[in-house]
């Protein structure tokens, strides 16, 4: 390995270090309907957005809750000595991509089968800091 690519690798180990961030993988809900309850929550803080996933309806935002909460435990992990209320955490980014589907099929008339696609998604969350004390 070069140098410059040495480099360049340690600078992005050390930016990764500061990042918290959670993953949910293949969860078995469109991401359609988690988009909607990703995009209440996106760019808040992390105790209003805890509280619209708490209070909302939608089975999607029971996964997010958790995954939010696994986000702030990431972020205390990397972050011992800071206080959440004085870093000001807020959802810095939420992703929420396909992933694999299972196809079933469902009988139709006249001896014919539909094709039931039943989807699942990843959904990757980011915290960002406001006010950084160390």
């Amino acid at each position: 390995m070069g140098v410059r690519k040495k480099n360049m690798a340690d600078q992005l180990k050390e930016a990764r270090k500061s990042r918290a961030f959670a993953k949910l993988t293949n969860c078995p809900t469109s991401p359609r309907k988690m988009r909607l309850v990703a995009d209440q929550v996106r760019g808040v803080e992390v105790e209003k957005a805890l509280q619209i996933l708490k209070f909302s309806p939608k089975e999607a935002s029971r996964n997010l809750e958790k995954l939010l909460m696994s986000a702030i435990a990431n972020w205390q992990a990397k972050n011992e000595d800071a206080s959440i209320e004085d870093a000001g955490l807020f959802v810095k980014s939420i992703c929420v991509d396909s992933a694999g589907m299972l196809k079933r099929l469902r009988p139709a008339p006249q001896g014919r089968a539909h094709r039931i696609r039943k989807r699942s998604n990843h959904v990757t969350l980011e915290l960002g800091a406001k006010n950084i004390s160390n």
